[in-house]
């Protein structure tokens, strides 16, 4: 991989941790766990907002929808 397809991968994965920040922080999540959770793509973002718009606190929809195996994904 050349440097530019780095830099180009890197800006995109940092503009979609950007955005779904974004979408946690505006669902309630508290900015530290919205920065962890948009950072861990194993954490489906979709089914998190449906818990939440369900009345499931942020913190336990996180806790809930965690991978087992504890692998982070990078987005």
């Amino acid at each position: 991989m050349d440097v530019m397809t780095d830099r180009t991968l890197r800006t995109h994965d940092d503009d979609l941790a950007s955005w779904r920040r974004r979408r946690l922080c505006a669902a309630g999540f508290a900015p530290e766990l919205a920065d962890a959770v948009a950072h861990d793509c194993a954490m489906d973002l979709h089914a998190l907002l449906e818990l939440v718009d369900r009345g499931c606190p942020p913190h336990l929809a996180a806790r809930i929808l965690a991978p087992l195996d504890s692998e982070h994904r990078p987005c």
